[in-house]
């Protein structure tokens, strides 16, 4: 009897436990999908999160962009018919740099013993202006830090004194007595009314790194923003035209070549085949692409017709630019690009000089937006051309399989004659 008790009592226990294991994993069960619930409800009642897109900037139109007023003057190249020298006569009097913007008299009062040492040219303008009751502002400072003892004279002079020192401009404000000093100041270069003058004022600008250029065609003049060390070197061009000079102009066609054959290189050994012996006086060797002088028997379109039978011909720029001697000047080809094609941000460079016998020296410069590409140093006479060949287009991000880009290139001479205007108009 007591065994059988036990053995109830044990089923007994083992049942009740079994059944509180039960209900304890229904119970977690329960929560379990409870919780679950909870969480789908919010994540139902949550807002959706979209992610943002940064908004397209908004330019002005390609078109607009495109409008250049130099292109008919600049991108006007006659292949057939090229005058080797031409004489330009100018009034020297057309010449003339002026500063714009307002910029009132100063106060007249005499300076004595004002020094300073070593201090920011606008604290030695706040330290000299002080007692006169002028406010100094400088919004693109601090400036160079220069010295002076006993400075003398009148106070219009000591401020220049300063200002030149430190290679900055200011201008007055009379009526609310502020000096301003800044780095910059906007110019207008008045020049004679000839095309090829003003042109190579203009790349002579450009080659000074300054591209923020307003020409007016009305009446001949360059606007732009310069620095002292800028304005000098406009005062120094404007004193080159007084002696008479040269200037060297280039005729210049950019194509690109695309070979019939992938797998070959354009074979430009064939030339010497092709064309008389001598027509190659000189070929260099450059970091990147190689420089031939040719005399006028490669003219561009032998040249080309030579090429088609190798390679697919593709035109990408033409255009002139013109170098006054020993300056630099520079000629973006985008300038006289056709609008389906990629200029690629090329950029020509070339600081020209005369030499006896009518020699022309040419340093010659190919940039991209993101700096130089390769470097040439060039001598040719006058009636001989010069041309860069093989510039993989990989440099400029063309594809095509052993494609390369030509730079085609011929100096003229423009010889100008100072004169007056009675007589310019009896030339």
């Amino acid at each position: 009897m007591k065994t059988f008790f036990k053995i109830n009592l044990f089923t007994l226990l083992s049942a009740l436990t079994l059944m509180m294991t039960a209900c304890l994993q229904d119970n977690a069960a329960l929560q379990q999908a409870q919780a679950q619930q909870i969480a789908d409800h919010k994540a139902q009642i949550q807002p959706v999160k979209h992610q943002m897109q940064p908004p397209t900037p908004i330019r002005t139109t390609d078109g607009a962009n495109a409008l250049d007023l130099e292109t008919p003057l600049r991108c006007n190249v006659n292949w057939e018919t090229q005058q080797m020298i031409l004489t330009l006569p100018y009034v020297k009097s057309a010449f003339k740099l002026e500063r714009n913007g307002q910029n009132d008299a100063l106060p007249r009062f005499e300076v004595t013993g004002f020094s300073f040492d070593m201090m920011p040219a606008e604290q030695a303008m706040v330290k000299l202006t002080k007692e006169a009751g002028i406010r100094v502002s400088s919004a693109d400072g601090p400036y160079t830090s220069i010295s002076a003892e006993d400075l003398r004279g009148e106070f219009s002079e000591v401020i220049k004194m300063i200002a030149d020192s430190a290679g900055i401009y200011y201008t007055y404000n009379a009526k609310d007595k502020i000096l301003t000093l800044s780095r910059r100041a906007n110019m207008t270069l008045y020049t004679p009314h000839a095309r090829p003058i003003i042109l190579g004022l203009l790349d002579v600008i450009r080659g000074a790194g300054i591209t923020d250029i307003v020409t007016n065609w009305a009446d001949y003049s360059i606007t732009f923003d310069a620095d002292v060390e800028t304005k000098n070197k406009m005062m120094e061009l404007i004193k080159f035209f007084e002696n008479n000079p040269t200037l060297v102009a280039y005729d210049v066609s950019i194509f690109r070549l695309y070979p019939y054959d992938y797998s070959k290189d354009i074979e430009w050994k064939e030339m010497l085949k092709a064309f008389d012996f001598g027509s190659i006086t000189t070929a260099q060797t450059g970091v990147i692409g190689r420089i031939l002088t040719t005399t006028n028997d490669i003219s561009l379109e032998k040249l080309q017709q030579f090429l088609g039978s190798q390679a697919r011909i593709e035109v990408i720029s033409e255009g002139k630019f013109v170098v006054p001697n020993l300056w630099l000047a520079r000629f973006d080809i985008g300038k006289c690009s056709k609008p389906e094609a990629d200029a690629y941000g090329l950029s020509i460079l070339a600081k020209a000089s005369l030499e006896k016998g009518n020699e022309i020296f040419t340093d010659v410069t190919l940039e991209k937006t993101e700096g130089q590409i390769t470097k040439f140093n060039i001598r040719n006479k006058l009636g001989e051309n010069f041309m860069i060949i093989g510039l993989p287009n990989e440099l400029f991000g063309i594809s095509g399989p052993k494609s390369e880009t030509i730079i085609f290139m011929v100096p003229r001479l423009i010889r100008t004659l100072k004169t007056n205007e009675n007589l310019k108009n009896k030339i």
